[in-house]
């Protein structure tokens, strides 16, 4: 790749970020941007380093970029980042740190630059073949992509490793060597030290031939995204939910072409085949009486009035009674619920002299609220209010004493009301 070359891939972009392990793929990208830069002085690169204390040798691989970057006047960001083990593996766990990390570091107008090849190109391509991916999931690597509300840009998608290698040697560059890349205990390790070189040399050309194929997988779930955009706006309500009854009319492939971008419109990770099965089966066909839930990922798929809503997963705070000593003050719920406020200008009453005040999540017997006629059960209040079920028991309650005040947000007890008072306002995290 000539220095014109990689000036085009990136174009229009000046300001970048670039992922750099030290390792060969990294060092021949920011090598490359580095001679662009020394030509156009008004290209601004940064490099960042992702520290995740895998390895034993992980700080001397700090050291390297470091006095890299220095001698070529690059300045580094090191990044040390702690793996959380949500069942995802070691791999998808240190890719989703190492992104997190990207996404804090980006600043205006920066675009995010990685250093994938046509090798890892081949390697995703069969990674979502195992995995039984459909389209979507085989279009493998884009060259460009959304990301954090910039780019990321990977211009060396359409080069092997090989030509990487031999620019690295032909400009004496030096790099680290990740002793885990020869670990194939590691799906893609085992692609690439078993099987790739196997297919590659029985056919040279099969991973441009994979990439051919992600691009025409690509090319298809991009003209599906055109032909169905329309309709699914139309689906689609304000708050993001879907509508149900329409897509009982369609064909299957149709239905679920359309769930699958409904989904991809919250950024929620490609379901399986038979997730999308689970979501249509127990959520949108359940018995009307029903509160269905599917769990993915950390988001619940519920359905509330006709429609498939997206949900924060959150953990249900019945049971809590949280003492507000301090009403003057906000109020920090649990389970990254947010906080609660009294604020001045409303119609909720201030706690009488010696009132205990608590904020809760349950109450029972009748309930009196202004504006309604007769007592009501909580139950009974939140559906006439148009409470989703998955926010019932998140609702925060405002207690004096044992007597309920407010729900924030929903309604005023007779008990609570004042002509001059508060609001109670709860605020989401």
């Amino acid at each position: 790749m000539t220095l014109p070359a990689i000036a085009q891939a990136v174009s229009p972009y000046r300001q970048l970020l670039v992922g750099f392990s030290g390792g060969l793929d990294s060092t021949v990208l920011l090598h490359r941007l580095k001679l662009w830069r020394d030509r156009e002085p008004d290209v601004q690169l940064r490099a960042m380093h992702i520290h995740h204390g895998l390895s034993p040798h992980a700080e001397e691989w700090v050291a390297h970029c470091e006095a890299l970057c220095a001698a070529w006047a690059i300045p580094l960001l090191v990044e040390r980042v702690t793996l959380v083990d949500e069942g995802l593996g070691i791999e998808a766990q240190a890719r989703k740190a190492r992104y997190a990390a990207f996404t804090g570091a980006l600043q205006p107008g920066e675009v995010l630059v990685t250093a994938q090849h046509l090798d890892d190109q081949c390697e995703t391509f069969l990674l979502a073949l195992k995995r039984g991916s459909g389209p979507a999931g085989l279009s493998a690597m884009p060259e460009r992509s959304g990301f954090a509300g910039t780019t990321l840009l990977r211009p060396l998608l359409g080069e092997t490793r090989a030509s990487l290698e031999e620019w690295a040697r032909e400009h004496q560059l030096s790099w680290i060597e990740d002793e885990s890349n020869q670990d194939d205990s590691y799906d893609r390790n085992f692609l690439r030290l078993r099987v790739l070189p196997l297919l590659t040399e029985r056919w040279p050309h099969f991973a441009d031939a994979t990439a051919r194929s992600a691009m025409l997988c690509a090319e298809q779930e991009s003209l599906l995204d055109e032909l169905l955009s329309e309709e699914l706006d139309e689906l689609i309500s304000e708050d993001g939910a879907l509508a149900i009854a329409p897509l009982k009319e369609m064909s299957p492939v149709r239905r679920a072409a359309l769930l699958r971008r409904w989904l991809a419109s919250h950024h929620a990770a490609m379901p399986s085949r038979a997730m999308l099965s689970r979501i249509w089966d127990e959520v949108a066909l359940a018995r009307d009486d029903a509160s269905p839930c599917v769990h993915l990922n950390g988001f619940d798929v519920r359905r509330y009035k006709g429609e498939l809503w997206w949900i924060k997963s959150t953990s249900s705070l019945t049971d809590a009674v949280l003492d507000w000593l301090s009403p003057e003050a906000p109020l920090i719920l649990p389970c990254e619920a947010g906080r609660v406020s009294l604020i001045p200008s409303g119609h909720v009453r201030l706690p009488k002299p010696g009132e205990p005040v608590t904020v809760r999540f349950k109450a029972g017997g009748m309930l009196h609220i202004v504006g309604r006629k007769g007592g009501r059960k909580l139950k009974k209040i939140w559906q006439e209010s148009n409470v989703p079920p998955w926010l019932r028991d998140t609702t925060p309650l405002l207690f004096y004493g044992e007597a309920l005040i407010a729900a924030a947000g929903v309604f005023i007890t007779e008990e609570g009301w004042s002509e001059e008072g508060v609001s109670f306002e709860w605020q989401k995290a």
